[in-house]
C-alpha cells in the first residue's frame, strides 16, 4: 500500500474488534442480545491471548437496560422500581474481601445521597462459576453487583439523571481511591446509566454470554447490542 492523500500505511495497526447490531425500528428482543454475542464470538480473532489460552485481554457487550427483567428481579427483594428512565443501574465490580467491599458500597451510597438521588437497592449479578476459566482470572474475579439508583426530586428529565449518575460514579471512585484500601484496585464500574448496561470482564469473546447468566435469560431484551473484544 502506498501513501495517498490523507492515508498513510504506517498508521495501519492491529486493533480491538468492535461490532454493532440494532433493530432498525427499535424493537427490543432477546434475539438482538443473542446476535450481539454471536458477533462477539466471531470477533475472537481480534482478541489478544497470551501463554494462557483461557485468558484474554477482555470482552463485553453493551445493551439497553432490560427494564421488565430487572423490575421482576428486584421485586423478589421487595423493591419496586420507578418507571423506565427514572432510575439508573450501575454495574459494579467489588473486592472479594468483605471489609473493602462494604467500604466501596458505602462510598457509592454516600455519593448517591450527596447528589440528591435515591439508593433503591443492590442486586447480586448471577454468574457461571462452573465454566472453564483461567486460574489467574479466577483468582482476581470480583464480586459483581448492580446498584439501582432512583431520581431525586430535583431531577425532571432523563438527561439530568444521566449527568447525576456520571457525577456519582466519578465522585465514588475518587473517594474510594482516597481510602487507600488494600483491595481498592479491585473496584471498577463498567457502567452507570439510566439507558444502557455493560456486561464485561477479563474474558474471552465466547465466554461473555456463558459467564453472565443474565444474558441467557429470555427477559433480557434490547434493541441494540455493541460488542467489544480487546
Amino acid at each position: 500500500m502506498q501513501a495517498q492523500g490523507l492515508y498513510d500505511p504506517n498508521n495501519e495497526h492491529d486493533a480491538c474488534g468492535v461490532g454493532f447490531i440494532a433493530h432498525i425500528k427499535g424493537q427490543k428482543s432477546h434475539s438482538i442480545v443473542e446476535q450481539g454475542l454471536l458477533i462477539l464470538k466471531n470477533l475472537d480473532h481480534r482478541g489478544a491471548v497470551g501463554a494462557d489460552p483461557l485468558m484474554g485481554d477482555g470482552a463485553g457487550i453493551l445493551i439497553q437496560i432490560p427494564d421488565q427483567f430487572y423490575r421482576e428481579e428486584m421485586a423478589k427483594q421487595g423493591v419496586t422500581l420507578p418507571p423506565p428512565g427514572e432510575y439508573g443501574v450501575g454495574m459494579v465490580f467489588l473486592p472479594k474481601e468483605q471489609a473493602s467491599r462494604i467500604a466501596c458500597e458505602q462510598e457509592i451510597e454516600r455519593a448517591v445521597l450527596a447528589e440528591g438521588q435515591v439508593v433503591l437497592g443492590w442486586r447480586d449479578v448471577p454468574v457461571n462459576r462452573d465454566m472453564p476459566m483461567s486460574p489467574t482470572v479466577r483468582e482476581k474475579e470480583p464480586v459483581i453487583r448492580q446498584v439501582f439508583i432512583g431520581r431525586g426530586s430535583d431531577v425532571i428529565v432523563q438527561d439530568a439523571l444521566e449527568r447525576k449518575l456520571y457525577v456519582i460514579r466519578k465522585t465514588a471512585s475518587a473517594a474510594i481511591q482516597n481510602l487507600q484500601l488494600k483491595h481498592s484496585k479491585e473496584y471498577y464500574v463498567p457502567s452507570m446509566s439510566s439507558r444502557t448496561i455493560i456486561y464485561k470482564g477479563l474474558l474471552l469473546a465466547d465466554q461473555v454470554g456463558t459467564y453472565y447468566l443474565d444474558l441467557q435469560d429470555e427477559r433480557c431484551v434490547s434493541a441494540l447490542g455493541l460488542v467489544h473484544q480487546r
